[in-house]
């Protein structure tokens, strides 16, 4: 495993608004952005530098543009697919890591990736209850889509896909916000956090950032916790076509050499894993997904699970999407 397959393993580790007033012609004071810098990197790609109240600072989305975009006109709109980057906050890992330039079935389809600050979980920050930024999630919610709607020409067919802390996002917008996305998978992700608090809480710290400002103490903010935990939302999607992917944690196919560097404080968790397993944080991530995944079967909810040897180096993405591409691209196209 390379070096920065090493790093993504650590760094991705790791009350919603109604659609309704999230589509509303008028944002809040203070929840809108602007563009600064507009730079095509080549004739598909488009890379955005938007300064960003919600977080507090610059962002940059980029944009993966359809047959005919450079052409648009005024109310030309596009079905959108939205990639959530993982806990590193990397979004150029969906077009160097993960060639979603190279898939045909996108060709007609505006791909929107945004940024994300290290280890931001996709989540409007607690910060020992004040509040403030970064809020991620208002960031993506009120600053992101209204802005590729109005200006970008992305549409009302929205699905979402994510890696890691992405696809915690994408199921927790899709379970509190009813209808935004179609669609939605992860690939894996810590879907149901609140279980293996500690991991999450290590990680942050490992990469320097302060986990408890994220959703405060698990013991003393449980209710945050819980209330941040799609696990714990899973009846929001009882009406979307899910599909959730994880590694067990063991040595897979895609899987370097390198063994995942050790977190200090998830001392619990390792010598809780299974014989064989090389990359706890997979392997917590898989019975978080099989949990979900049980969930919202008993709720009779479209989902589809893919459960596989491997680690999260990251690397286990560019299969796990092409996977979930025929669901995507099906609910893109109602």
């Amino acid at each position: 495993m390379s070096h920065a397959h090493t790093r993504r393993t650590v760094l991705t580790s790791g009350a919603l608004l109604g659609a309704g007033a999230l589509l509303g012609a008028a944002a809040p004071a203070g929840a809108t952005n602007t563009v600064i810098a507009e730079r095509r990197l080549d004739e598909r790609l488009i890379e955005l530098t938007v300064d960003s109240p919600a977080l507090g600072g610059r962002s940059t989305v980029a944009l993966l543009t359809p047959r005919g975009w450079d052409g648009r006109r005024p109310g030309d709109r596009w079905p959108t697919l939205y990639l959530l980057a993982g806990g590193d906050g990397d979004h150029t890992t969906w077009t160097s890591l993960f060639k979603v330039q190279e898939l045909a079935e996108l060709r007609d389809v505006l791909v929107v990736m945004p940024g994300m600050p290290l280890f931001g979980f996709w989540t409007d920050w607690w910060n020992q209850g004040k509040g403030g930024s970064p809020r991620v999630r208002t960031y993506f919610l009120r600053e992101v889509v209204p802005l590729v709607e109005r200006h970008y020409g992305a549409g009302p067919n929205r699905a979402a896909a994510g890696e890691s802390q992405g696809g915690f996002g994408a199921l927790g917008l899709a379970a509190r916000v009813t209808g935004l996305f179609g669609a939605v998978a992860a690939f894996g992700a810590p879907v149901h956090p609140v279980r293996h608090p500690e991991m999450w809480l290590s990680g942050a710290k490992y990469v320097g950032v302060d986990g408890y400002a994220i959703f405060g103490d698990p013991w003393k903010q449980w209710k945050t916790w819980i209330d941040w935990d799609p696990y714990h939302h899973a009846a929001g999607l009882r009406h979307t076509p899910v599909h959730l992917a994880s590694g067990d944690g063991k040595p897979g196919p895609l899987d370097g050499e390198e063994p995942d560097p050790h977190i200090p404080g998830t001392e619990k968790w390792v010598a809780l894993a299974d014989d064989g397993v090389v990359s706890v944080t997979e392997a917590v991530c898989g019975e978080e997904t099989r949990m979900l995944a049980d969930r919202l079967t008993s709720l009779g909810a479209p989902v589809t699970t893919h459960l596989y040897h491997g680690g999260h180096s990251g690397t286990y993405g560019y299969r796990e999407l092409r996977h979930a591409l025929p669901m995507l691209t099906a609910a893109l196209r109602r």
